[in-house]
């Protein structure tokens, strides 16, 4: 199996554009850490604009094995700092020496919603996300509420980062071309660094909210229990994409008030 082949049953598509390239990695700020791993570099058609970036610390992700000894052969300035193997489950605390840390990177589309939540889990390290994905799941993620695309993404992400839609890429600038659009993105960490609800409450009501999107809130959240009183709230007549993040870290402050 040749790379190409290789990378594109992990859900890989290698960028040709060098001027998309460039643009990706300019839209990287590091306002607050110069640590940076970037993910599924494969040839490093993104890696080549990281680097130059002055005071950068620039470590990067790569599973597929071709990929590595391309990256070792042509890039001997990342000499011990290609992570080898499965993004998802490296631990970067130990990486960055429990600093806060950057990820960028082409996202495989096979495991772009992975990454987001990789990042929400570890939101007290990771400062920035720069990334180009589906262009559905980029619009997803920065979509205000009330919009369809609105969802369990969006709500988790916005809590703890300001995101935004930067741009459209075309498929012509892929190879192998993939079948629909792409998007990049920026969420940079905001100032919120505890909600004031309970925060595993919160990603609960909010996952429960969207599973029966259709549904009013009062339906969806039948499997919480909620109590008869809370029940009347009229918050519950509406559907969870009507609410807001901060709408629904008070609904859940209120599910606790009930439950005490």
């Amino acid at each position: 199996m040749d790379r190409v082949r290789a990378k594109k049953s992990l859900g890989q598509h290698f960028l040709k554009d060098l001027n998309i390239a460039r643009q990706i990695a300019e839209s990287l700020q590091l306002s607050t850490s110069s640590n940076v791993v970037e993910v599924g570099p494969g040839m490093g058609v993104l890696t080549q604009f990281l680097l130059p970036q002055k005071g950068i610390n620039l470590f990067v992700a790569e599973i597929d094995r071709d990929s590595v000894a391309y990256l070792n052969k042509h890039f001997p300035m990342l000499a011990g700092k290609i992570l080898d193997g499965d993004f998802l489950h490296m631990n970067l605390s130990e990486t960055f020496n429990n600093e806060p840390y950057a990820i960028i990177g082409n996202f495989p589309y096979n495991i772009s919603s992975q990454i987001f939540f990789n990042a929400f889990d570890n939101r007290d390290k990771v400062t920035e996300v720069v990334g180009m994905v589906q262009k559905e799941v980029a619009a997803r993620i920065a979509a205000p509420h009330g919009s369809k695309t609105y969802g369990i993404l969006s709500v988790l992400l916005q809590a703890f980062y300001d995101v935004e839609y930067l741009f459209t890429v075309g498929p012509e600038v892929f190879t192998p071309p993939p079948k629909v659009q792409s998007g990049v993105f920026r969420m940079t960490r905001n100032q919120v660094q505890k909600l004031d609800c309970d925060e595993k409450l919160f990603v609960r009501v909010v996952k429960q909210g969207f599973n029966n999107r259709r549904k009013t809130l009062r339906n969806a959240l039948k499997p919480l229990n909620l109590h008869e009183d809370l029940r009347q709230d009229p918050v519950l007549s509406l559907r969870a994409e009507q609410l807001s993040t901060q709408d629904f870290q008070k609904l859940t402050l209120k599910i606790q008030q009930y439950s005490q």
